[in-house]
């Protein structure tokens, strides 16, 4: 791990709201938790709708945005592998 750390964020996302653009995870793998609500993970022209206690892995091979379509916030934990600054 020399050179990188590990991050842990909580992320909220509110009802109508978009965690983008686009982006990828290379070199940038991580994992994410959903704590409340529900986000839409859009890649590879699929919509996959993930809850509380799912997630989803991150990978050099993601390529995706999320939305929250609910009523509701939606809040996640996401943990990845960054470079060091």
């Amino acid at each position: 791990m020399e050179g990188h750390k590990l991050r842990m964020r909580m992320v909220t996302i509110e009802p109508g709201g978009v965690f983008g653009p686009l982006h990828d995870h290379a070199g940038r793998p991580g994992t994410v938790y959903v704590l409340e609500g529900t986000i839409t993970d859009h890649r590879d022209g699929m919509t996959t709708e993930y809850g509380p206690g799912l997630g989803w892995p991150e990978d050099r091979n993601t390529l995706h945005w999320l939305e929250n379509k609910g009523d509701v916030r939606a809040v996640e934990i996401s943990v990845d592998i960054v470079k060091s600054d």
